[in-house]
């Protein structure tokens, strides 16, 4: 196998870079892999280190905990050569070998994670598998997903039968953002039943992946509100008109404050806590326009209601009863950065996708933070200014780009970055129709982001961008290769992946923004 060092030469460096190897020659891979938890290592690294050991006896795996066990056996594959990535031996009769090598390693977050917007286009429960595999071969641990939004409802919740019945479907879709007029006529939708979550939460764990459900509240949320009028304003709009939305940007069609809207959610979540064990539920949070608050009776008495000083802080009110909520059940709130405004909630963590300094406020205030700035790991925006790309999105944010994000801003005292739980890249998909495109917005970038998230790397400035790219062009593509990922590749994309012809009138939303690093 090409990737593969022989004796005398050093051991490549591994995707996730491993922060201390050491190798001894070159030698035999037997079957017989030797597993084992040992205290110390849970002690010095943490349930997530490990130290793998492969000498003339064979291979000896310790872990600080199962899931460093398991971190260890994604490094072993990688030892192995890319074919170790697929999912039957191409050559089984082929002597497979790895050099005698020590590998040490923990990751430097414990939050490690990818969010996939499956309400905008669905992504069908073997497609979420397959991603699940993905991350795991990858390093990282945490699967958000986004399951309700404006534009569809993907979770089944069996004493609201209409949320999927009515909200998982809508009747076309627009193509293209902006200006365009055209439209995709054909229905869209999907959803997951109860048992098909509990199959993803079960894979994932399997995989020492936690998965965060996102239910969406009080914006992004006319698919709910079309299948259950009475959660909308109804005394400022006909609610009963509306339908799931069929186009993309900030919808103005807001969750009514009333006790009704708190006590359906309360429902919603009684099931999604059933569902999904992971500690912390994203509620969202973000863009919720104020005006049909500003013009509701309902709205405005409840602000006077609560003492509240003004819509901003009527929405932290709807957010803190949420946390509340959440709390007496032993989880904890997590939201978009927009539940800042008015107040943020006592025990809430906050994913800071606007930029740094929402993460970096919350932080300084004692709260906990995912950094996902949009600026540098929002992976729906273009990889580079060609006019080749498919739909193009916001700014460049090109490999490198993410291999020199930083999750951790200067800004921040040793004490305040202890705040920093990790950090998310995020995968929308308003224009990203089905999983040979979310391939494409996701490899390789997603490499970037898992050694980043995983490994202690230089300031951004000082990086080894060349030596990752050439790991990358030794081993890694081989293995995206094994894995069938429809990637990006480095001289720009395929045939088949670039952007439709202009007479396709498929507009994009480019800009020529250059954001810095903090």
């Amino acid at each position: 196998m090409t990737d593969r060092p022989t004796a005398g030469t050093p051991v490549p460096a591994l995707i996730p870079a491993p922060r201390h190897l050491t190798t001894t020659g070159s030698g035999p891979y037997v079957d017989d892999v030797r597993t084992r938890i040992d205290p110390e290592l849970t002690g010095r690294l943490g349930p997530e280190g490990y130290r793998l050991t492969v000498g003339a006896d064979g291979v000896d795996i310790a872990g600080g905990g199962e899931a460093g066990v398991f971190w260890a056996r994604q490094t072993l594959r990688q030892l192995l050569g890319p074919e170790a990535f697929r999912k039957a031996p191409v050559r089984p009769d082929a002597e497979r070998t790895v050099p005698y090598v020590t590998v040490e390693d923990a990751p430097r977050f414990a939050w490690r994670g990818m969010m996939l917007d499956v309400a905008r286009h669905f992504m069908p429960k073997d497609g979420v598998l397959r991603y699940l595999d993905l991350l795991a071969a990858h390093k990282l641990n945490v699967f958000h997903f986004h399951l309700t939004d404006d534009q569809g409802w993907r979770v089944e919740i069996k004493r609201y039968p209409r949320l999927t019945e009515v909200g998982a479907w809508r009747e076309r879709t627009k193509r293209g953002v902006g200006p365009t007029l055209l439209w995709d006529e054909r229905p869209h939708g999907g959803f997951y039943t109860q048992d098909d979550l509990r199959e993803i939460v079960a894979y994932a764990a399997e995989r020492h992946i936690t998965v965060v459900p996102e239910i969406d509240v009080p914006g992004h949320s006319q698919a709910a509100i079309a299948a259950y009028p009475e959660l909308g304003n109804t005394d400022v709009v006909d609610t009963a008109a509306l339908r799931v939305w069929d186009s993309w940007g900030i919808n103005p069609n807001v969750l009514a404050p009333t006790d009704t809207t708190l006590r359906f959610y309360e429902g919603v979540l009684e099931e999604v806590l059933d569902i999904f064990p992971s500690r912390f539920v994203h509620i969202g949070g973000d863009e919720c326009p104020k005006d049909q608050w500003k013009a509701s009776p309902t709205a405005q008495a409840r602000i006077k209601e609560q003492g509240l000083k003004d819509e901003d802080e009527l929405q932290s009110w709807f957010i803190r009863h949420f946390d509340g909520w959440l709390a007496e059940r032993g989880r904890r709130l997590i939201g978009w950065d927009e539940i800042l405004e008015g107040g943020l909630a006592e025990g809430a963590a906050v994913s800071s996708w606007q930029g740094y300094e929402g993460g970096i406020a919350a932080a300084q205030a004692g709260h906990d933070v995912v950094m996902c700035p949009q600026q540098h790991v929002y992976l729906d925006y273009r990889q580079a200014p060609g006019e080749d790309e498919p739909m193009p999105i916001a700014i460049v944010r090109t490999l490198e780009d993410v291999y020199r994000f930083e999750p951790v801003p200067p800004q921040l005292t040793p004490e305040e970055a202890a705040h920093v739980l990790g950090a998310q890249a995020n995968v929308w998909t308003e224009t990203v129709e089905n999983q040979a495109r979310v391939d494409y917005q996701t490899f390789p970038r997603l490499a970037a982001f898992a050694e980043v998230a995983w490994t202690p790397l230089p300031a951004p400035a000082e990086r080894d961008f060349a030596g990752f790219e050439a790991r990358m062009a030794a081993a890694h593509y081989a293995r995206l290769d094994a894995l069938g990922i429809d990637y990006r590749r480095p001289t720009g994309p395929r045939p088949w992946q670039k952007r439709p012809a202009p007479e396709g009138g498929q507009l994009g939303r480019p800009s020529d923004e250059e954001p810095p690093i903090v």
